[in-house]
């Protein structure tokens, strides 16, 4: 994130007290708004403009004037850094970051500042010397944790101070996600907004004191710079130490009394699961951009789930016969991901997304590529094709994966975390830039693409000037003046007809030039890369990766690929899935306790694993089984069940909590759902948990839905209030709701045409209340297994055997039509809705 779209920001005010001693009657107030709201208090929204947003909190001396928030302003953007953390100093400074795994805190290792890792070694300094600890949160690729770091933290005059009076601590928040939503939701609760860096200062029995964002060195404009706040701060310990910690301790207590929601019934009121759906995708259609496509203003966030809930509701509204409004959600979409994938917030050269565009046209973006949002796009854009049958969708999708492939996976088949959007614009440089990487001159598109330059830098917007003026908000401050970002502003069917030539042509032409800039972009310095592997992350893009698999062989026989498509075999991908499946279990997994690890960098981090962990990855795994994978992996995901029910399950209060409450360091143990950037936990728990009832029955079925329906209630309110805040969570609750289960049982032996035939077949058209089983009745361990857990299966396959032959049972709540045996005939029978 640059300043370039932070002039909206430049003063915003929040009316709460000082953060010198809060005033408890505002804390419950404040509390109160914000749990009524539609933004959840409890973590940071990464759709709020405030996500990345650079904010620092201005101190006021009196107890009862207001706090201002205010945005830096500043234009260089260029700042010294590496991807190690080691700078021309390297030697002179080592702290006890270097020993640690995390890219994050080995960027930190050689500065001056005395940092500790989060641990008792330093919380035991903290008491003995009877001093704050300085917190500060962030992770490898935020481009405001290295501005903060390269103006304050690698100043041997900030160091000092900081040394001198408090212990300072650095948290990656990728690899302790706890830690960080404990003082991120307490920042936001105070003050209205957070974002990274996240900076907090605590009492050495961890609670908060004061906190902020970024806060620039010296005071400016009247405002006070990160020295004057340290100042502030160690002379309020000094004469105020026990209004501060008393201060702490009750906001500690609000919250943790706030978080600790329990259901009133065991299930949601009646009718409650339509209405929540309705009225969700009802406000996201009402900020809708017609013009640009999205929902909501700039900048402007690929939320998968809003996509996601309006893919959803379209399918119930044709079941309902209501086409009309059905088609008009799903052109909302599909107009959305036309424009996002034209955009310039989708790599044209090097495939993927970045994190967000700044302005309301998708084209400049926060140049950082996360792997959240590579696998959740890459499924909604399979959605979209499995409906429309448009290549369009499935070329993004293709896109999307092949650049994961390409560049985020390790060699054992693990999946990075991300790339970030800062990079140094020459060998040679000191400085890195945010977009260096990914921006082209004029004269640099000319010299590489040669004969086919003009085609190419009309279809793209090339500019002499630089073409970063299509809005207000794009570059304010002429950042990139003279450079390009890649956007296609009209279809390539119109600029191939307005050149007078074959569309195929014209996109071959576009590919072999895409290809010639991708060579040149690859002797440019790489961003750099976070190579830890982050469960949660990977059970995302594992989802992704099988969906595809089946998906994409849906596309029609001839359809050709450009770069940066590589036109891989979709079965490659499913490969692609088990391999990073594979790395986890050997990786991460103890047998023995059957507890996952949160993230791997040259081992298993110190994290357990959160609740994210197990739910996202038990997703991955019936989507992997779902899609034609062995049943073993199904096998997993029951495991793995078991186990977050066990270490994450309110039993008496309903829902999942986000961490094990083991760690007594982590203050707030935490009930989320709001489906930001990432979904919650929960919503992806409450979908797990519909699916697995419906693929057993008896005690088994009845369990994981009495489950869910206790998680449904336990946020009914949010459900009824705020539902956009959880469209996710909306569609759960209407699948929850559908008073019979679809599944289709494939009989069969597996890795033959004829399955495989079946296994396509039945995921060509998108229905998220449809469950596939598929079994060899031949295969002892897999007729063992359903044998245990739903004999219904394992009759089905010794009943349904056909030599040469797949056999399909469309079924609800396994109650079976006549056998089929054509995939054609399969196909037909479930888009038609024969059940």
């Amino acid at each position: 994130m640059t300043t370039r779209n932070l002039l909206v920001r430049s003063a915003t005010h929040c009316s709460i007290n000082s953060y010198f001693g809060t005033n408890p009657h505002t804390f419950n107030s404040m509390l109160r708004r914000l749990l009524s709201s539609s933004s959840k208090f409890i973590h940071i929204n990464p759709n709020s403009p405030f996500k990345f947003r650079p904010i620092f909190l201005l101190p006021s001396s009196s107890l009862n004037s207001p706090i201002r928030v205010f945005a830096m302003a500043g234009k260089d953007q260029t700042f010294a850094t590496s991807t190690s953390g080691q700078q021309s100093h390297q030697n002179k400074h080592t702290n006890r970051l270097a020993s640690e795994h995390s890219p994050y805190l080995l960027q930190h290792a050689h500065n001056p500042v005395n940092w500790y890792p989060w641990g008792e070694e330093a919380f035991k300094q903290a008491r003995e010397r009877d001093v704050p600890i300085f917190l500060s949160i962030g992770y490898s690729t935020c481009h405001w944790c290295h501005v903060m770091e390269v103006e304050s933290f690698e100043d041997d005059g900030v160091a000092k101070l900081l040394n001198d009076w408090f212990v300072s601590i650095k948290v990656d928040r990728e690899e302790r996600p706890d830690v960080d939503k404990v003082y991120m939701t307490y920042v936001q609760a105070l003050y209205g907004g957070g974002g990274w860096p996240l900076s907090v200062f605590l009492s050495p029995d961890l609670k908060p004191l004061m906190g902020g964002t970024y806060f620039p060195p010296d005071d400016k404009y009247g405002r006070p710079g990160f020295k004057t706040v340290l100042r502030k701060v160690k002379e309020a310990w000094e004469s105020k130490k026990d209004v501060l910690v008393k201060s702490g301790t009750f906001a500690i207590e609000q919250l943790s009394e706030a978080l600790s929601s329990s259901a009133i019934s065991d299930k949601l009121s009646d009718g409650l699961a339509q209405t929540a759906l309705r009225e969700c995708t009802k406000a996201l259609a009402e900020s809708y951009d017609p013009k640009f496509g999205g929902f909501g203003s700039a900048p402007k966030f690929p939320r998968p789930s809003e996509p996601q809930s309006m893919i959803y509701r379209s399918k119930k509204l044709e079941e309902s016969g209501k086409t009309g409004e059905a088609e008009e959600y799903l052109k909302m979409v599909s107009f959305s991901l036309q424009c996002m994938a034209r955009g310039g917030v989708h790599d044209h050269v090097g495939g993927g997304f970045h994190r967000y565009s700044v302005d309301e046209c998708w084209h400049v973006p926060h140049f950082e590529k996360m792997l959240y949002d590579q696998g959740q796009l890459a499924n909604v854009y399979l959605d979209v094709f499995s409906i429309t049958k448009d290549v369009f969708y499935s070329r993004v999708a293709r896109d999307i994966l092949d650049y994961l492939r390409r560049d985020m996976i390790g060699p054992n088949g693990e999946i990075f975390s991300a790339e970030d959007a800062d990079s140094a614009e020459s060998e040679n440089s000191k400085k890195k830039k945010e977009g260096a990487f990914y921006v082209w001159t004029n004269s640099e598109v000319d010299d590489i693409v040669g004969d086919h330059a003009t085609h190419f830098k009309e279809h793209y917007y090339v500019k002499k000037s630089g073409n970063c003026d299509l809005s207000q908000m794009s570059d304010p401050h002429n950042e990139f003046e003279g450079k390009n970002v890649l956007i296609e502003r009209n279809s390539a069917s119109v600029m191939a007809s307005k050149f007078g030539m074959p569309l195929e042509n014209y996109h071959e032409i576009l590919g072999v030039s895409r290809k010639k800039l991708f060579d040149a972009r690859s002797k440019r310095p790489r961003p750099h890369l976070d190579d830890k592997v982050i469960v949660s992350w990977n059970g995302l893009a594992i989802s992704s990766f099988a969906r595809a698999s089946k998906i994409l062989k849906n596309e029609p026989d001839g359809t050709k690929f450009h770069f940066p498509v590589a036109g891989t075999n979709p079965e490659d991908y499913m490969q692609v899935a088990k391999r990073a499946l594979s790395f986890i279990k050997e990786n991460l997994y103890d047998q023995q306790s059957r507890r996952l690890q949160h993230s791997f960098r040259n081992g298993p981090s110190k994290a357990p694993g959160f609740l994210d962990d197990y739910a996202f990855l038990i997703s991955g795994l019936l989507d992997v089984y779902e899609y034609g994978g062995e049943i073993s992996w199904l096998s997993w995901a029951l495991e793995l069940q078991e186990t977050q029910d066990e270490v994450f399950l309110d039993k008496t209060g309903g829902g999942y909590f986000n961490t094990t409450g083991e760690d007594e360091s982590v203050l707030l143990r935490v009930k989320e759902d709001h489906d930001g950037a990432e979904p919650s936990g929960n919503s992806v728990s409450a979908m797990n948990l519909v699916r697995l009832a419906s693929m057993f029955t008896g005690a088994r079925s009845d369990r994981y839905k009495q489950y869910a329906e206790h998680l449904l209630a336990v946020f009914e309110k949010r459900l009824k209030e705020a539902p956009v805040a959880v469209p996710l969570m909306c569609c759960a609750a209407d699948m929850l709701s559908v008073p019979s289960k679809k599944q289709v049982v494939l009989v069969g032996k597996k890795a033959t045409p004829e399955m495989e035939g079946m296994l396509v077949s039945v995921h060509a058209s998108y229905d998220l209340n449809k469950t596939v089983i598929h079994i060899d009745p031949n295969d002892e361990e897999e007729i063992g297994f359903w044998k245990e857990k739903n004999p219904n299966v394992a009759a089905m396959a010794k009943s349904n055997v056909v030599a040469e032959k797949a056999v399909a049972l469309v079924c609800r709540d396994f109650a079976c039509k006549a056998p089929i045996t054509d995939p054609r005939s399969l196909e037909a029978s479930l888009l038609k809705g024969k059940a």
